[in-house]
């Protein structure tokens, strides 16, 4: 091309350039970088349809002085994905994106005290309330025994055993109810509702005679004052720990294990001497003692979330994998959990055990639960809380069928308790670290009651079930039982495998 013909272009094309530069924008199309505080930027972003939908959030809007709350579900790891990307920085000389939001206020995990006065006191008002509630679950076998050879003596030990393991159940099932009134109400009116009505069913469990009444006294009404109570000191304390919640759980449920101990005992030297209702009552004045410290000490960090009442919350977190398969491991555990619990001493006395060694039996496996529940909650903060509860588990379900069933011996029975107690107390103290750990911390209440009423199922058909095995095997063998118990809960293993795997895959070395 001759020189001055290229010069003529050039000259063309820069005119060009300018007269597009000069030339009036469309503001539809010149706005790259929405942020920007000019006038003109700004103009054109208010004219900008919104991008909003309509979702349940805007419908339901949040009270203004309510703490929002996303942790356990990716808060933490929301967070350190932000500061991944600013230290990145803007890619290619791009206009930098507006900052993501980090957890919410007060959510964060650095938020958490994860100790001080005040959490400590939650934690040791909750023990208190877990030796008078899951404190007297532990000594069902008490009460099984004192049935069956006592004022329901007529009645078969299957029927009998519908006591205890509908008071088990009612327990562990009025969590759905109960956790949500905690997340809508907060601690503190479930804690002294509960006190009142527990204390009540035990006071009219001393004044029942027939089948029905100790059903309705005991397995009801009792039970749900228990289950209010429970629930509202399971939730509290998981708003004040994060990086030590197992280890907090495992203090506060060891209240359950030094309750599982002194009642027992308590319960049989008092019964041959003053009765079976003044033993009940002096059961209950104390309970009020302790509940009342309860009432003063438990309150939860976070303010209540009064919300329209959705169904769909108690099913929505079974349709996460982890949630549900956790869910059903609970469930197949409890099918077998309680049965030691509530056959050992029958079992005991069937091979010949002296009387005055049969009493301690239970005392000796709840006072080794007491380890059991803050040993593995301090050691799962470390190598991970799933880690920990197949472990224990796996011990659990090995032992009931290596040890229970070939041991004939006193010393055999003794060893496989004082195990057993171990494991068993590290699940309890474990079950609702790991329902938090997958869980949206502003629905607690209601995952942990959801969980809690599925695995109340297992605790009320496993002692009919076992009771009705025995039966058949002439009321005397309990192989039936033990491979029951045994098969039980090496299959909630399984299951628990399957719940890590979902969340990390195979990975061994994984802290989950």
């Amino acid at each position: 091309m001759p020189r001055s013909q290229h010069a003529l272009s050039t000259s063309s094309n820069s005119s060009t350039v300018m007269d597009r530069s000069t030339a009036p924008a469309d503001p539809e199309k010149s706005d790259h970088i929405p942020y920007e505080s000019s006038s003109s930027a700004r103009q054109s972003l208010d004219r900008i349809p919104s991008q909003q939908r309509d979702t349940e959030a805007n419908i339901y809007p949040e009270p203004a002085n309510v703490v929002e709350a996303d942790l356990e579900k990716g808060g933490l790891a929301h967070a350190t994905a932000t500061q991944d990307a600013k230290a990145d920085g803007p890619v290619g000389g791009d206009a930098p994106s507006p900052p993501a939001a980090g957890p919410p206020p007060g959510m964060n995990p650095a938020d958490f005290p994860d100790g001080g006065a005040q959490a400590w006191l939650v934690v040791f008002g909750g023990w208190c309330a877990l030796f008078c509630t899951f404190g007297l679950i532990n000594c069902v076998g008490v009460f099984q025994a004192y049935y069956v050879s006592g004022p329901l003596s007529s009645y078969p030990s299957s029927t009998v055993a519908w006591i205890t393991s509908l008071q088990v159940w009612v327990m562990t099932f009025m969590g759905v109810i109960f956790g949500r009134l905690y997340d809508t109400f907060g601690p503190k009116y479930l804690l002294y509702c509960g006190t009142v009505v527990y204390v009540f069913g035990l006071m009219m469990t001393s004044l029942s005679t027939q089948y029905y009444q100790f059903i309705l006294a005991q397995s009801l009404v009792s039970s749900i004052g228990s289950s209010a109570c429970f629930n509202a000191c399971m939730s509290s304390v998981t708003s004040w720990f994060f990086r030590r919640r197992a280890a907090a759980f495992g203090i506060m449920v060891s209240g359950s294990s030094l309750g599982g101990v002194i009642l027992p005992i308590m319960m049989s030297k008092m019964i041959p001497q003053v009765g079976f209702p003044w033993a009940i009552r002096a059961v209950a004045f104390l309970f009020l003692f302790l509940l009342g410290i309860a009432c003063l000490t438990v309150k939860s960090r976070l303010p209540p979330r009064p919300r329209p009442f959705v169904f769909k919350e108690y099913v929505d977190g079974l349709r996460e994998p982890p949630m549900a398969i956790t869910v059903c491991a609970l469930f197949l555990f409890f099918l077998g959990m309680f049965l030691p619990f509530n056959f050992v001493i029958l079992q005991a006395r069937a091979q010949g055990m002296d009387e005055n060694l049969v009493i301690y039996l239970l005392p000796i496996m709840n006072a080794v639960s007491i380890l059991g529940r803050i040993v593995p909650g301090i050691v799962a903060d470390k190598v991970g809380r799933y880690n920990v509860m197949i472990c224990i588990t796996f011990i659990s379900a090995i032992f009931c069928l290596g040890l229970w069933i070939p041991g004939k011996s006193n010393a055999a029975i003794i060893v496989f308790l004082i195990i057993f107690g171990f494991s068993s107390g590290g699940f309890i103290s474990l079950g609702p670290a790991c329902i938090a750990q997958i869980s949206d911390i502003r629905q607690i209440g209601v995952r942990t009651g959801t969980a809690f009423a599925v695995q109340s199922f297992g605790a009320l058909a496993g002692s009919p079930i076992a009771g009705a095995i025995v039966a058949s095997q002439g009321g005397t063998n309990y192989l039936g039982l033990q491979l029951f118990c045994g098969f039980s809960m090496l299959a909630a293993v399984g299951v628990f495998i399957a719940a890590r795997t979902v969340q990390v895959g195979f990975t061994l070395k994984k802290v989950v």
